[in-house]
């Protein structure tokens, strides 16, 4: 951290094969403690892929790789730097200085086919700073509604069929 300013403080996870792009918003204070995407014990990012996949919940910073791997997911953040004003992992906490470099990533894994959100934040940052790329699929990002533990609107239930949609 540098004058307050957060350095996004992990490489996308992805693969040659991967066809899917999941991207949050910046990785939470827990991420950044447990050094890996979706650490909060109460979000349900896991939760959700392995039901939708049918397969177990991985556990290890490992295991969660792997299952990345296996069923052709990538994931990152739309932003790559930015300011948390309180101290809190709340997306309207955040005040963002600069997106992550998501046209290159896509320039070297042709294979992405689907780009995916977890927030309503990173579907903003995606419209704002890519409206002029040349992948379409930056212009119109399928939103998944968010796994954090801060998103009780909705069930276990209805984020699972949801994801589940617009994943497969």
């Amino acid at each position: 951290m540098e004058n307050g300013r957060l350095i996004h403080p992990f490489e996308p996870i992805i693969f040659k094969t991967s066809k899917i792009l999941i991207l949050g918003t910046f990785p939470s204070i827990k991420s950044f403690e447990n050094s890996f995407y979706y650490s909060h014990p109460k979000n349900q990012f896991w939760n959700i892929l392995a039901i939708i996949y049918n397969d177990k919940k991985p556990d290890t910073i490992q295991e969660k790789i792997s299952f990345l791997e296996k069923h052709k997911t990538a994931l990152w953040d739309s932003v790559c730097e930015c300011k948390r004003k309180d101290g809190n992992s709340r997306d309207d906490n955040l005040e963002i200085i600069k997106p992550c470099d998501i046209e290159n990533l896509l320039k070297k894994y042709p294979n992405i086919k689907k780009l995916a959100v977890t927030s309503r934040t990173a579907e903003k940052v995606i419209k704002k700073h890519f409206k002029n790329s040349s992948f379409s699929i930056l212009h119109s990002p399928l939103y998944l509604p968010s796994p954090s533990p801060l998103n009780a609107r909705m069930n276990l239930e209805q984020k699972v069929k949801i994801w589940k949609k617009v994943l497969q």
